[in-house]
């Protein structure tokens, strides 16, 4: 596995990200026949490569958003880990922090796969070479500019939190904070904490919180639970309709947004103590808390918006993608404007199991597209 460096020149492939998706790309690519880049040409015997790829990470070690996760989120409370291509998740004490056990589990799968991951490299932009359809794109980093005939982007949304905006909230005296700020639940300990969002998360950090302090729960819409077993084919029920939205060139939802909360044992004791007593979203924040329109107000120390992420892309404005609908118009993980690009954990592949498909079915668009 390479380390931090100069990128090279050119590639056939430049996967940008190395969290499951990218991981998962670069599986296949191997697979496929394609060599690093960033390996020196050698002479004799050797059979050449069918192609070249290397796979640019943003993180300082191998993890993806996994490395961020905070540090009370275990094995056994966090979704289910799905198991990267090739390669089985080991077993692992359900006590383990996430934290540190996925990121070992993909920094051996980086190791033994012999996978070209160039890091801390951070992605400025890509832009088109020329007007050729078929030419190259240019992928500009803080290490120099590497030249593409394809490019996989797996960059997925733990750097872009979502905050919504809303009125007086600039005048709140206590803590406001993202679920990407959160830490443990101790910090809140002894005080009144406001949890405002419907997803995992908000639930998974609700329920920590709650035992150490007063909570109240706020979501914009009455969340929807589900108390039967979410199995694969609800789970590629679910994605299907996510990639509708997608395909029609509309931003994604969230793929909890389409499956519900599931009622696990702990989230039932919570809500036993009252903890899932959900509220309507208030109307505005003041000083110490909040107020709803009726009138009423809560008083709070702290406000925790796990209000989501969205997909980090900022880098691919230059390519100009997104359309009318708002968000960009898709064919399975290929962009319908721009055939040289592939986005993985993007929409519908933005879990585990759904960025494990989208690696392969990238890979298999890219070098059908490259002629490979």
């Amino acid at each position: 596995m390479a380390s931090t460096a100069t990128v090279p020149p050119a590639a056939d492939v430049v996967v940008i990200g190395a969290g499951q998706a990218g991981l998962s790309a670069a599986y296949h690519l191997r697979r496929r026949g394609l060599g690093p880049a960033t390996a020196t040409p050698t002479t004799g015997g050797d059979r050449p490569p069918s192609g070249t790829f290397v796979v640019l990470d943003g993180e300082a070690g191998p993890g993806g958003a996994w490395r961020h996760r905070w540090r009370t989120l275990r094995m056994a409370t966090v979704n289910k880990v799905h198991d990267l291509p090739g390669r089985e998740l080991p077993e692992v004490d359900p006590c383990a922090p996430s934290r540190e056990v996925v990121p070992s589990y993909y920094g051996d799968y980086e190791r033994d796969f012999e996978l070209p991951i160039l890091r801390p490299v951070h992605v400025h932009r890509v832009t088109r070479a020329d007007d050729d359809a078929r030419g190259r794109l240019l992928v500009a980093t803080d290490r120099g500019e590497v030249s593409a005939r394809a490019v996989i982007n797996a960059t997925g949304t733990w750097t872009k939190p979502f905050w919504p905006i809303y009125p007086g909230q600039e005048t709140f005296r206590g803590r406001q904070l993202h679920t990407a700020d959160y830490v443990s639940a101790d910090e809140f300990a002894g005080r009144h904490v406001i949890v405002v969002g419907g997803g995992i998360s908000a639930v998974q950090l609700l329920e920590e919180i709650s035992h150490v302090a007063d909570t109240t729960w706020v979501t914009r819409r009455e969340p929807v639970w589900r108390d039967d077993e979410f199995d694969p084919d609800a789970g590629r029920r679910a994605v299907a309709l996510v990639e509708e939205r997608v395909r029609a060139g509309l931003p994604p939802r969230s793929v909890v947004s389409v499956t519900g909360l599931i009622r696990t044992p702990i989230l039932a004791a919570a809500a036993e103590r009252g903890v899932m007593d959900r509220r309507p979203m208030f109307a505005e924040i003041t000083p110490t808390g909040v107020r709803w329109a009726d009138g009423t107000e809560q008083r709070a120390d702290a406000i925790l918006w796990a209000t989501g992420f969205r997909s980090q892309l900022d880098h691919l404005v230059p390519l100009r993608l997104r359309g009318h609908g708002g968000g960009i118009e898709m064919s399975g993980t290929q962009v319908a404007a721009e055939p040289r690009l592939h986005l993985v954990g993007y929409g519908p592949s933005a879990s585990t199991i759904g960025a494990n498909r989208a690696g392969r079915e990238a890979v298999s668009g890219a070098m059908a597209f490259l002629g490979g």
